[in-house]
């Protein structure tokens, strides 16, 4: 989990150690990376530096002046050298030597300062900010300062403080905030981009802000004075949603405002190889549901599942930070399934298609999670306990069901994970820390503070084969056992410990395979007609 976080100064670090080979390896395939860009006409951005240092810099080098960061998440920040201290331009230049010697040269560097938090300290920020851009500039002198727009960053006494021409600020909360409306005023007309963050921590949810992006990118590009000057896709692991990358990645390319009802008509056509009123009917609910919300609530991203959140009656999400409700109506939602498998039989054997109706699928079944757990805490409170037992086998079914129907796709499944992890690492002891790393990624995201005082548990849940039918599973059942028997007690249910039954899990997990199984066809048509039964018996 560290690396992204460290480079944005959140954290210093978790897990580890990091081994000489895994550290060359990382270095050659990040070569390979910046090789490919360059061959593709595309600028590689590198990170910057901007003064992040470990805690016993000051020690280690008499007279620095460094800040403490304090905590995020539950996690000790590493230290920020002064930009003004002679120390800084020292460090810096051996940075960008050492980074030009690895992967060469590029012409745009990113750096957030006092990123999410940050304390500037007794460093004013005017001072610091030219500091770390003479630097920048010192060693490559034409360079171009990318800029993370998330929360109050950049700082206004940054922005004003440095070339404006020579930044470029990515920006994640175009379609998140409503109260964002002019961004030339926000950030004193320098140059940004419009962008999204559609999906936290990796969430499987389908689902997007398209009508935002319809409109706003447009108008923001073609106003007086737009400093409008590209696009920013940024989701936080991208291989979901692709109508969501297609479509925002077409808005350049678009003259006025995109269509949704055009572009959603076109999409099955192009994406599965033929027209098919199915695929098209399939696809205007989905424009109309998880594809049709906006930014008027608040949110940019899709509801994640109930089913991978720590039990609770009363819980609205998984993740900490994710919204508390699904954002479009379910029962509609539920019509793009039939829809889908009434796809003509010659279309049915693409990689896309599948991949389609697997998500579809699972998005259906992972609403359910939102239906039924009122029911079950209702039947709790009320002391029923024959409708409370009927209702949490209803819970584990549609659970068994999702994990089968993800089990079907080599990209939903755990075990694929954790041998992609385990393939870095060039001793048994290695494989065995990154697979935990990687598991705890998913799970508790770091130690008992982090998990639970930090509220980053669950903040990368995924409906994956494995966790759903692992870790989620079984925390459902100790939870909802616990609760009968405080109604056939008659007393309180006795608190959980969860991240004590996380970690050992994350830890101890049984095996997992890493190949598919199962037709996604078939067990989607399962799935509708249980869904079918269901609407028709309620």
């Amino acid at each position: 989990p560290p690396q992204p976080w460290w480079l944005l100064q959140n954290m210093s670090g978790f897990g580890g150690p990091v081994s000489r080979s895994l550290l060359a390896r990382r270095a050659a395939l990040a070569r390979k990376i910046v090789g490919r860009l360059r061959e593709l006409g595309m600028t590689p951005v590198l990170p910057g530096y901007f003064g992040t240092v470990p805690p016993e810099f000051a020690r280690r080098n008499p007279g620095a002046h460094t800040v403490p960061q304090g905590v995020w998440g539950g996690f000790p920040r590493p230290d920020w050298l002064d930009p003004r201290d002679p120390h800084f331009a020292r460090v810096a230049r051996t940075f960008y030597r050492v980074q030009d010697e690895l992967y060469g040269a590029t012409s745009m560097y990113k750096m957030d300062l006092l990123h999410e938090g940050g304390t500037p300290g007794d460093v004013p920020v005017p001072d610091a900010a030219r500091a770390v851009e003479k630097a920048l500039r010192t060693a490559h002198p034409g360079a171009t300062w990318a800029i993370l727009g998330w929360q109050t960053n950049p700082r206004r006494d940054i922005i004003d403080a440095v070339d404006k021409s020579r930044m470029l600020i990515v920006d994640g909360i175009s379609d998140h905030y409503p109260e964002v409306v002019d961004r030339e005023r926000d950030w004193a007309s320098t140059p940004y981009a419009f962008g999204s963050i559609w999906n936290f921590g990796g969430h499987t949810a389908m689902g997007a802000n398209t009508r935002d992006w319809a409109t706003l990118y447009d108008q923001w590009r073609t106003k007086h004075g737009s400093k409008l000057n590209g696009i920013a896709l940024m989701p936080e692991a991208a291989d979901n949603n692709p109508a969501a990358l297609a479509l925002f990645s077409d808005l350049p390319w678009t003259n006025g405002p995109t269509n949704l009802g055009d572009w959603f008509a076109q999409w099955p056509v192009h994406r599965y190889g033929a027209a098919d009123p199915h695929a098209v009917r399939a696809w205007d609910v989905l424009r109309r549901t998880c594809y049709g919300t906006s930014r008027a609530d608040g949110w940019s991203e899709a509801a994640d599942g109930l089913f991978g959140a720590r039990p609770d009656l009363a819980v609205t999400r998984a993740a900490s930070w994710s919204p508390p409700r699904l954002r479009y109506d379910a029962a509609e939602f539920d019509k793009a399934l039939p829809e889908l498998l009434a796809v003509a039989p010659r279309l049915r054997g693409s990689s896309a298609y599948r991949y389609d109706l697997l998500d579809v699928a699972r998005q259906t079944v992972s609403n359910r999670s939102r239906l039924l757990l009122p029911r079950i805490k209702s039947a709790y409170e009320s002391g029923n306990r024959a409708r409370f037992k009927a209702l949490t086998g209803e819970w584990f079914a549609w659970l068994a069901l999702l994990e089968e129907a993800v089990a079907t796709d080599g990209r939903h499944l755990l075990g694929r994970w954790i041998a992609d992890a385990r393939a870095w690492g060039s001793s048994a002891a290695e494989r065995d820390r990154l697979e935990f790393d990687a598991v705890s990624l998913l799970t508790v995201w770091g130690d008992r503070a982090g998990a639970n005082e930090g509220k980053l548990h669950d903040y990368a849940n995924r409906e994956w084969s494995g966790l759903v039918g692992g870790l989620y599973t079984l925390r459902w059942k100790t939870y909802f056992k616990e609760l009968e028997a405080a109604m056939e007690g008659r007393r309180a249910p006795k608190p959980i410990d969860w991240f004590a039954l996380e970690d050992r899990w994350t830890r101890h997990h049984p095996p997992y395979p890493a190949r598919p199984k199962g037709d996604i066809v078939r067990v989607a048509g399962r799935i509708a007609r249980r869904l079918c039964c269901l609407l028709y018996t309620s």
